[in-house]
């Protein structure tokens, strides 16, 4: 009879025990998972300053000078782009490849307005072409910045969800490793607006 009862004590504490460590893994997992999500719209908040801060810089340049039409166009059409895929906020692979391509084509863009600008001498000289010029380099500074927090945030929830006895109960609550930002060809080239 004595020994059943502490049988059934050991039991009862092994059982304890486990709930215990399911809940904390649940919860830091949830944790980090959030974390993930945060840091993503934090990436998407810096691209749409980059986007809100495009057609500004085109209203200077139309402003000042009688601009190449056509570029102008170009700049317009990459801003539209990448305004639509920011529409999409599922934090999916594909989705923050795509993002980041449209992102890449409207800094293409934006540089090839800013290399324009180097014929209108009048133009660099205005007080809001130098104050949109800081904002866009503090803005492309920020990308780099909140880039590299979501790869760090993603790699910490990987970790988690990949180590082991972890592991365990992110297969039992179904979490799943997730994708940053990967390097690419030429990424060691990296496209931002440059004055």
């Amino acid at each position: 009879m004595q020994r059943r009862k502490y049988t059934v004590y050991i039991i009862g504490g092994i059982v304890g025990l486990l709930v215990i460590f399911f809940i904390t893994s649940y919860n830091a997992l949830v944790k980090r998972e959030e974390k993930v999500i945060q840091q993503w719209a934090e990436v998407q908040n810096t691209y749409q300053r980059r986007l809100d801060l495009v057609p500004n810089l085109v209203n200077v340049v139309k402003g000042v000078s009688d601009f190449e039409q056509s570029t102008l166009e170009k700049i317009a059409a990459a801003r539209a782009e990448a305004l639509s895929g920011l529409s999409n906020t599922e934090l999916t692979a594909a989705n923050i490849k795509k993002q980041s391509e449209l992102q890449d084509n409207l800094a293409v863009a934006a540089n090839r307005v800013i290399v324009l600008i180097e014929k209108y001498p009048s133009l660099k000289g205005t007080a809001a072409y130098a104050g949109l010029q800081t904002q866009l380099e503090g803005t492309e500074r920020r990308i780099k910045v909140a880039r590299n927090d979501f790869n760090e945030a993603v790699a910490s929830y990987n970790k988690r969800v990949r180590s082991f006895p972890s592991s365990v109960a992110a297969g039992l609550f179904g979490f799943t490793t997730k994708e940053g930002f990967e390097s690419v060809a030429g990424s060691d080239k990296a496209v931002e607006i440059k004055f």
